[in-house]
Formats: structure tokens, sequence, C-alpha cells
């Protein structure tokens, strides 16, 4: 394995965290390059403290493939379970960003309202576990669950989960953080527009001609570079 793959996933571990998308809890994982019936992840431990010695290989399943002292996320099912829905998503990030969680407990739903925020989708849907598993402690407990979440998921880049926070996935690494970062953007400033009075959202075309599949490499490239000197410095 190319070891820059290891490098960039604890790169986006440290970026999401230096741009408060996750804290303690949180985590991103990519396809195993390599095998598309497996992907990495870190151990259970916090994103910003996450180094290569962290990333552990699972199964679409949540099996871990060299079982050791390490131990896993509980919710790595989450994960897994969009992988197997979608063959096309190479990374998926699962975070509890505070401004998203109000979105998921209520009916007005998250839809982007600038141009950046497009990489979200236009249709960001809520999955409530308690509808498919009745009382739970809201956690992503199993491949089941999983299943559950990325049905919900669809075709879309992002979901909210009703009373826990949200997931989200990209066709690269790097369109996984934006995306996650873009999302906790936008719904701090649809709040805010919200307070001043009628909202105009994305069309439908202007969402999606600012969609991930119709980012420009340049574009990514140029915000990938500067999120990676934001935190360059900050983790040892």
């Amino acid at each position: 394995m190319n070891p820059e793959v290891l490098e960039n996933l604890v790169t986006a571990n440290h970026i999401l965290a230096n741009e408060g998308v996750v804290d303690a809890y949180g985590h991103v994982s990519i396809r195993h390059p390599d095998r598309e019936d497996r992907f990495l992840l870190s151990c259970s431990r916090s994103p910003e403290l996450v180094q290569e010695q962290d990333i552990m290989e699972f199964e679409l399943d949540g099996t871990d493939v060299n079982p050791g002292d390490r131990k896993p996320y509980l919710e790595r099912f989450i994960h897994g379970a969009i992988y197997e829905k979608r063959p096309e998503i190479q990374s998926v990030v699962h975070n509890h960003a505070y401004e998203v969680l109000p979105f998921g407990v209520t009916d007005t739903p998250i839809r982007p309202v600038f141009h950046s925020a497009g990489r979200i989708g236009q249709k960001i849907p809520v999955w409530d576990i308690r509808d498919h598993f009745g009382d739970t402690n809201l956690l992503v407990a199993n491949h089941e669950q999983g299943l559950s979440l990325a049905e919900t998921l669809g075709d879309n880049f992002a979901v909210l989960m009703r009373g826990h926070g949200c997931t989200v996935a990209g066709i690269t690494l790097e369109e996984a953080v934006l995306s996650s970062i873009y999302l906790m953007v936008n719904a701090r400033i649809q709040m805010q527009s919200m307070q001043l009075g009628d909202v105009k959202y994305l069309s439908v075309g202007e969402a999606d001609l600012n969609s991930q599949y119709n980012q420009p490499p340049v574009a990514t490239e140029r915000a990938w570079e500067f999120l990676c000197k934001r935190v360059q410095g900050k983790i040892e």
C-alpha cells in the first residue's frame, strides 16, 4: 500500500478536528485502495490524536482483519455498510457537529444556501434509529443498523441521524472531508438566515452544478492544501 494513503487518512482526522467538525468523538475512513471489500479506519481514538499506527483494516461487515490489542470504534458499521451499498464511495465521515443537530430533531431540512455547500446535495434525509429498531442508545452498533442507515442515505451524500449527528459520504477522501465541513458551515449560515427572513436556497440545478461530481479538481486540491496548511504544526 502506498504510504501516502495512510498519511492522508491521518491528515483527514486532524483536519476534521481542527475545523471543529469532530471533537473527542467522530471518525473518518477510506475504502481500501487495493481491496474494494475492505476499508481503513482508526482504532477507537479521538481524531485529533490519530497516528498511522492507529489505522486498522476491516471487512465491510465490520470484522477486524488483524485483531490485536487495539479497540475498534463501535460505530465502524456505519462505514462498512455504506461502502457495501455504494461502490462509488471512497470515504465516509461520521460526526456530531453541533450546528447540524437541530435539523435532525425538527421538521426543518438542511438545504444548501451557498455554492460551496452544493457538495452536500440538494436532499439530505434524516434517519431515525427508533423507527427501525425501537429504543436504543442511538449508536449504530451492528451491521444491520449500518445497512438501515445506508438505505436512508440512498444516493445522497449526507444523512442526518436524529438525536445523534450525521454521516457524510465522498467520492474521494478530500470530498468527504470538505462536504463534512461545508455541511456544518451551511447549517450555521442557514440557521442565521432563517432568523432574518425567507431564505433563497440553491436550486436543484445550482446544487447539481456544485456537487461532488462537478467540482473541478483544481478547486478541491486548493482547498485541501489550505486545510493541510492550517493544521500543519498544530498536531505532532
